[in-house]
């Protein structure tokens, strides 16, 4: 994913370089895979009816869905688009899966996966009463090529044969794009430049939502889109400031099994600061009983208040989303070129002063593997360089002597400078104090936020030493280790996430070669080999995997919070 932001809304948001870990940058599952540590949220039986509220940070803006970057469909644009594949909407691990939506299943793939086939459910229709088809889906895929619609993931772009050229419907003089074919209104078929067998996790984001060419009125469309779901757009004021979700008449809970729709309405207000919401959530007064919020986690002191309140600690969600805090090498960069100085920093890291940099174990867990410890991912525990919780400073200091520096060496670490963020100055500083006592005198270089994200996205301005954090497109290895390890999507002129720029031709032909599987549970084990194999080389050092907590308000029912998205599903939320 490049880096998330969960805003109100979008469950991924790769397009951001901005990781913020305080309180809102990613999202939460729950631990143990159930609903348990969401106490008396999830109690009581759901009813139909009622106004949620949403109480956001940020706008849920540009709500097309040519231009969102979602994963599983998203939280607020899930209740409004359908796509041909969707999250299963489950707590913990089984919300990991695939199921289908729109389509009758996760797709048929051709013997090499390069060709995948969808059919779509009987009964489907959009919030006027009219028919979806597949041509919707073909053109609501075609119009996010469109310059003036960007912002969407690049997969498409880069899958789909003819892809990488085309411009769009509003520019190919109707041709569309022939690698998408629709032999009539149920048949959908994709051409894939290569074996993709994760092709039913893409399907699952919001360039798959029919859209009805008739109805499609460019950059305006967000404005009014055209509802497959079971909410349509009421009201939508300052670009997804304040949005106002009613019941679609036309939504068929016989042809969705995934979203309950409890409430009659759903109310989204943005533009709230995130103690304001944590504050107005806890106290659950008037509307705000009925409330919840898709990006505001709490915070240490927030966390303490409610550990003391049992009242408050019932309401409170706690969860994983697929998400690995790191050091980031530039091999190019001397001391850093030698793989044994790498090796003597991830000795000497001391990872529980990290986690206490970020609020501690119950906002993070320490981290020895790149994947995140999700057995969708393919997680397998090892640790290359075992150094304990706190480090190995002896060890360090004999690598160091090895590479030539028995004096010890002094490095630079840059980090964003804005508090709050994973990579920001709270663990720096807790970075420099650890590999003090290995010899290691580090000098902390901050940069403001455009300029850290803009250099160390860059080969030609990449540091040598740096805090770098990567979050999942969809719970696979796949979109995890790919774009940070595979040396043919090392971008010099562009957005980089490569940051070892590692082109290892047999890391690459093993990526490749777990592409082509279609099953899942086949491939999460391949994944988990290979990032122990990349681990050995010290490229980057594991920190910790952040934590999540929201609080809902006391008068929320049927609390959902899948391992995929991390965060409250506010399609199974009731407040009856």
């Amino acid at each position: 994913m490049r880096y998330t932001s969960i805003s109100s809304g979008n469950v991924v948001r790769a397009a951001a370089t901005a990781v913020v870990l305080a309180m809102g940058a990613v999202a939460c599952g729950p631990e143990g895979g159930d609903a348990a540590n969401t106490g008396s949220a999830a109690s009581g039986t759901p009813h139909k009816g009622g106004t949620l509220s949403v109480l956001n940070n940020k706008a849920q803006t540009d709500f097309d869905p040519a231009r969102l970057y979602t994963s599983g469909g998203g939280n607020i644009p899930s209740l409004v688009f359908r796509t041909l594949t969707t999250r299963n909407r489950e707590n913990g691990a089984e919300g990991t899966k695939v199921v289908p939506d729109l389509a009758t299943d996760t797709g048929r793939p051709n013997a090499d996966a390069t060709v995948w086939t969808y059919t779509l459910k009987d009964g489907l229709t959009y919030e006027d009463g009219s028919p979806i088809t597949t041509a919707d889906i073909k053109y609501g895929i075609e119009r996010s090529f469109a310059a003036e619609l960007s912002g969407g993931a690049p997969y498409l772009r880069d899958w789909l044969v003819g892809g990488a050229a085309y411009e769009g419907p509003y520019k190919d003089g109707g041709k569309g794009l022939g690698s998408i074919e629709t032999p009539d209104a149920k048949t959908i078929v994709f051409h894939l430049n290569k074996p993709e067998g994760e092709f039913p996790f893409l399907a699952t984001q919001t360039q798959f939502a029919p859209v009805p060419r008739a109805k499609d009125d460019g950059t305006k469309y967000e404005e009014h889109p055209v509802s497959s779901g079971p909410y349509r757009v009421a009201r939508n004021e300052n670009d997804g400031e304040r949005l106002v979700l009613e019941r679609n008449p036309h939504w068929s809970e016989a042809t969705d099994t995934e979203r309950k729709a409890y409430p009659d309405t759903i109310d989204v207000r943005s533009g709230l600061d995130r103690a304001v919401i944590n504050q107005r959530l806890s106290a659950s007064q008037g509307a705000d009983a009925a409330a919840v919020t898709a990006d505001a986690d709490l915070g240490p002191a927030e966390l303490a208040k409610v550990a003391g309140d049992e009242r408050l600690a019932g309401r409170v969600g706690t969860g994983h989303f697929g998400y690995t805090v790191y050091i980031a090498f530039n091999p190019k960069v001397k001391p850093f070129d030698d793989p044994k100085v790498r090796q003597a920093i991830a000795y000497a890291v001391d990872r529980g002063s990290a986690v206490n940099a970020v609020g501690g174990s119950s906002l993070a867990e320490p981290a020895t593997t790149f994947l995140p410890n999700q057995k969708a991912f393919g997680y397998t525990p090892y640790d290359p360089f075992p150094a304990g919780p706190s480090g190995n400073a002896a060890k360090a200091r004999e690598l160091l002597k090895e590479a030539g520096h028995p004096d010890g060496l002094t490095v630079t670490l840059t980090h964003a400078n804005a508090k709050g963020r994973a990579d920001g100055p709270d663990v720096a500083t807790a970075l420099q104090d650890a590999l003090k006592k290995a010899g290691i005198t580090v000098k902390l270089q901050g940069l403001e936020n455009n300029d850290y994200d803009d250099t160390v996205a860059s080969v030609a301005k990449e540091p040598g030493f740096f805090l770098r954090g990567w979050g999942a497109d969809w719970p696979s290895g796949g979109p995890f280790l790919a774009p940070v390890f595979d040396g043919r999507q090392i971008v010099k002129d562009g957005a980089n996430f490569n940051t070892g720029l590692l082109d290892d031709p047999a890391v690459n032909n093993e990526i490749d070669e777990i592409n082509k599987l279609t099953d899942p549970a086949a491939a999460a084990p391949r994944w988990g080999a290979l990032d122990k194999k990349i681990g050995e080389q010290a490229l980057v050092v594991p920190l910790f995997h952040p934590v999540y907590k929201r609080i809902v308000g006391k008068d929320v029912k049927n609390v959902v919070i899948s391992d995929w998205t991390g965060v409250l599903d506010i399609s199974q939320v009731a407040v009856k």
